[in-house]
């Protein structure tokens, strides 16, 4: 846990899919890809890898085909999303094997819209079944609630099993907070690529990143940058990308970054329904910019 718990650059790996299958030769050309980049650890099946797409077989296959792929050279963290039943994600986290696996990403319920004391108790029932440190992940945007300053902290004073928060909330003054107030053992990563500059210099000490699937060495260079004080270096990395992040969004995530990897050689653009390949006009957009970088 001592390399995952140094924080840098996570990368939330895409699941490539040839049409709708899992493209494994495809897989284990971006793991080399991010590795070589300088990513500091990995994230399989969070929700740039359409995790909640995958059925039970394909999640055990992923998980454990970047295991092998990976080798122990950097840590991997599993995401742990797709039910909004408290009881029933313990059971699935107290069975399942976690061999090699560093940490576990959980978001909180979606759809049932919890309240705060809800989902401190839902976190609490989570990092009881885990076996492993647990990463909070706070995504508003998806689970239509969000976890408060006060929400996280409670959190990450009720205990070590608690790691970091990967905080998608768009809120830098929560994060400010959080940060002020956490632990000694409790981390923020930032879970906004586009803002993970100043959340760094609030006292950020990482980063799970969507657009380091297609770039790693230019934002994890960013991070690291900005982490030592080479404030000059970090911006000037950080404005190389800064006009690509609305586009890997544009018609969803992980469409648009996939765009880009097709562009690079990576994997096809293909993601699975509900999800629709990007348009032409936004892979040509994107094929514009990176002509230009």
């Amino acid at each position: 846990m001592n390399q995952l718990s140094s924080g840098g650059t996570g990368v939330a790996l895409v699941t490539p899919f040839r049409l709708n299958d899992i493209d494994f030769p495809a897989l284990e050309r971006i793991i080399e890809h991010v590795i070589a980049g300088g990513a500091e650890f990995i994230v399989s099946l969070g929700t740039t890898g359409e995790a909640i797409t995958l059925n039970p077989d394909e999640v055990n296959e992923v998980l454990q085909f970047t295991l092998r792929k990976v080798a122990g050279r950097v840590p991997v963290v599993a995401g742990f999303f797709g039910d909004n039943y408290t009881d029933r994600l313990a059971q699935k986290l107290r069975s399942y094997d976690f061999t090699g696996v560093a940490a576990v990403m959980s978001s909180s319920p979606s759809y049932n819209k919890p309240t705060q004391e809800g989902i401190y108790r839902h976190y609490m029932a989570v990092a009881e079944a885990s076996p492993l440190p647990v990463i909070i992940y706070n995504v508003p945007g998806r689970t239509a609630s969000n976890m408060t300053a006060e929400t996280t902290l409670r959190l990450a004073h009720a205990g070590e099993v608690f790691m970091a928060v990967k905080d998608a909330s768009g809120d830098l003054a929560q994060a400010m907070k959080i940060l002020r107030d956490k632990p000694a053992h409790f981390q923020l990563w930032s879970g906004d690529d586009v803002l993970t500059l100043p959340l760094i210099a609030c006292g950020a000490t990482g980063v799970i990143s969507v657009i380091a699937n297609a770039w790693p060495a230019e934002f994890s260079g960013m991070v690291r940058a900005a982490r030592s004080g080479d404030w000059p270096e970090a911006r000037r990395l950080n404005n190389l990308l800064l006009d690509v992040h609305p586009h890997l969004y544009a018609e969803g995530n992980p469409g648009g970054v996939k765009a880009a990897m097709e562009i690079l050689g990576l994997c096809s653009r293909d993601v699975r329904l509900p999800l629709a390949p990007v348009s032409d006009g936004l892979t040509e957009a994107l094929s514009g910019l990176m002509t230009d970088l």
